[in-house]
């Protein structure tokens, strides 16, 4: 028997959000463990908030409601906002009541600039670090390092001569030789610079995003953004293994042959760390010798350090890290910092056991 297609408004509701998300979404695991990193915050954002005035949008509820934007890959804060007023399991995950009014966007943005203003992003990718720590999730002794590409928030017929470019003897270059970007910069995005990390690639403006990854498990242990020159992949690597906050007596790093350097094996020893990195074998010498490459170890970082690449893939086609929506490298980086917690949060919703 057909039945009517009759459509009457109901006046009440007896379901919750709570009983409107089916037991097995993903949201489900991933909601306890985002909160567990948000608790650590606490402290910290009574820190960025006044005691007087109009209350603001809590910023647990910016966070979680950001962690929707990357996970579902929504491009704007507008369309974000439609979503979360539609979708009633976006409600329920940022915080909202059924028949709470979702904000404007404009109110939204205005809001999260408090977020964006401090290092937020760094914190709360420490804090669902800790909780991974906490659940026995994150090696302390096998990281494997690298860099990609993303592409800035500016055209490339943005990049035109400096109003007041440097003069000879003041360039950035060897001796201070004046380079191209010592003449040009992106009137677009001053920050952002002309690069490509191949031969046969197109140069676009861009910075490069470095990831520290535990080999183990495959999560993200650190991630910053730089400006993209030959030398910010083996600097900010460097850096990233100094900031670690659990070290061993030794650390293993694995890296691919763009980190086949003298001075950066030199100094990856001189932080403990074991430079596992593959043996450049072009026209020059590698600073990679059989004391390093003769152990089983070394194949074995060698073979994992490709798995990199799928955290990569992740932060460009689902985290929309592809090409950056900021300018500056400071929110460039802060959003990047951003999705790789929320790429650590659904690693750890396969690996936490989940209550029944």
């Amino acid at each position: 028997m057909r039945g009517d297609d009759q459509h009457q408004p109901e006046l009440f509701s007896y379901r919750s959000l709570e009983e409107r998300v089916r037991p097995d979404h993903p949201l489900r695991r991933i909601r306890p463990l985002a909160d567990a990193a948000l608790a650590r915050l606490s402290a910290r954002f009574d820190d960025i908030y006044g005691d007087a005035g109009r209350p603001s949008i809590a910023p647990e509820k910016l966070l979680r409601a950001l962690l929707l934007q990357v996970l579902y890959s929504v491009r704007s804060e507008r369309a974000l906002m439609d979503q979360v007023d539609l979708h009633l399991g976006f409600r329920w995950f940022v915080g909202l009541t059924s028949d709470e009014p979702v904000w404007e966007a404009s109110t939204f943005s205005k809001n999260r600039e408090r977020l964006l203003g401090g290092d937020i992003a760094q914190e709360f990718l420490q804090a669902v670090l800790a909780e991974a720590r906490q659940k026995h999730c994150l090696s302390d002794e096998q990281f494997v390092v690298d860099g990609t590409l993303i592409e800035a928030w500016a055209s490339k017929k943005s990049y035109q001569p400096k109003d007041d470019p440097p003069t000879s003897g003041r360039g950035s270059g060897r001796d201070g030789q004046l380079l191209k970007r010592d003449l040009f910069e992106s009137k677009t995005d001053p920050e952002a610079r002309l690069y490509k990390k191949s031969g046969s690639a197109a140069s676009m403006l861009s910075y490069l995003g470095h990831v520290l990854s535990d080999t183990r498990l495959g999560l993200i242990a650190a991630a910053s953004v730089t400006e993209a020159t030959t030398r910010s992949e083996r600097d900010a690597a460097a850096a990233l293994i100094e900031q670690l906050p659990v070290r061993r007596a030794h650390i293993r790093v694995a890296a691919d042959k763009a980190y086949d350097e003298a001075e950066f094996v030199s100094q990856l020893r001189n932080l403990r760390a074991v430079p596992h990195v593959t043996q450049y074998t072009g026209q020059r010498r590698s600073a990679i010798d059989r004391r390093t490459t003769r152990h089983d170890s070394y194949t074995s970082s060698q073979k994992q350090r490709r798995d990199i690449e799928k955290i990569f893939a992740w932060l460009k086609q689902i985290g929309g890290q592809r090409r950056t929506r900021f300018r500056g490298r400071d929110r460039v980086g802060w959003m990047f910092q951003f999705a790789a917690a929320a790429y650590n949060l659904v690693r750890l919703k396969n690996l936490v056991p989940h209550p029944a």
